[in-house]
């Protein structure tokens, strides 16, 4: 990360009518939630999870293969109240400030609650989901229910690190037991997700042939299918727009992006703080 390349992504963003932010999982690591690795936040608050079953992270205590539902909503309740109670990091706070006054629309991967904490619901398509919503398992049918309460329970109930069967999530019309609404082989993808996706294509609709700034923010080589590749695709067949690729490791562009892409390898906390330096410079010198 070079200050050129910061003051050249914020006369990107300043010039550009809107700007498309697609936030992975990096975005979220750099606020100190990270899911996929063991960190100082998991020893904290799950070393009892991964003394009883070897669980090295957020993620894999998630997909873990429990010998019992009772131990998986253990896990599960206290990994959504954790995340719903964390304070929203200081990229999140930094992104909303670099977007300020400006057009932007959020497409994520990320499940963990934070991008609802800081920006509105109107502006956000979560892909893969919410931790704030729960759904049938099979699913019955397309309705999401707020998780809030059901936690809450799950964890005063809660013995050990088990919840006891009869405090498990059922659906409401076929008693099957219900899941967190998240990316998984019976992911609901009904009209809560529907619509969310919908305003993520009438927003690049909206800005074909204008200028738009595509922002990429932490976005690994998991899914990207998701984000990377329908960036790069964008990118490739408008030439009104430009591809910021923001992240901690390295990675490329590819070839016939040249000219009309920027890469900023860097740790994406320092990055998002030194861009919002940058663009609020910009601000008072304008």
């Amino acid at each position: 990360m070079s200050e050129e390349s910061i003051r050249t992504t914020a006369e990107l963003i300043r010039h550009a009518d809107a700007v498309l932010v697609g936030a992975g999982s990096g975005l979220s690591s750099a606020a100190g939630y990270n899911h996929y690795h063991r960190n100082a936040v998991f020893e904290a608050n799950f070393h009892d999870f991964e003394e009883a079953y070897g669980i090295q992270s957020l993620f894999h205590g998630f997909y873990y293969i429990y010998s019992k539902p009772e131990q998986q909503w253990g896990f599960y309740s206290r990994y959504i109240k954790f995340m719903e109670d964390a304070p929203a990091g200081q990229p999140y706070i930094d992104l909303v400030e670099i977007l300020k006054d400006k057009e932007y629309f959020i497409l994520t991967t990320n499940c963990d609650i934070q991008i609802p904490k800081v920006f509105p619901e109107d502006r956000i398509c979560q892909f893969q989901g919410d931790f704030r919503y729960f759904q049938c398992s099979q699913p019955c049918h397309d309705k999401l229910y707020e998780s809030h309460d059901l936690v809450s329970a799950m964890l005063d109930n809660m013995e050990g690190l088990e919840v006891p069967a009869e405090w498990i999530p059922r659906c409401p019309e076929c008693g099957w037991k219900m899941v967190p609404w998240v990316q998984d082989n019976t992911f609901l993808q009904g009209e809560a997700w529907q619509t969310a996706y919908q305003r993520y294509e009438d927003f690049v609709r909206k800005y074909q042939g204008k200028k738009l700034l595509l922002l990429e923010l932490g976005v690994g080589e998991m899914t990207p299918s998701i984000i990377k590749l329908p960036f790069w695709e964008l990118t490739a067949k408008n030439e009104n727009v430009f591809y910021a690729c923001l992240n901690r490791e390295a990675s490329h562009s590819p070839e016939h992006l040249r000219g009309r892409s920027l890469y900023l390898q860097g740790d994406l906390a320092e990055t998002l703080a030194a861009l919002r330096q940058a663009r609020s410079i910009a601000a008072t010198i304008k």
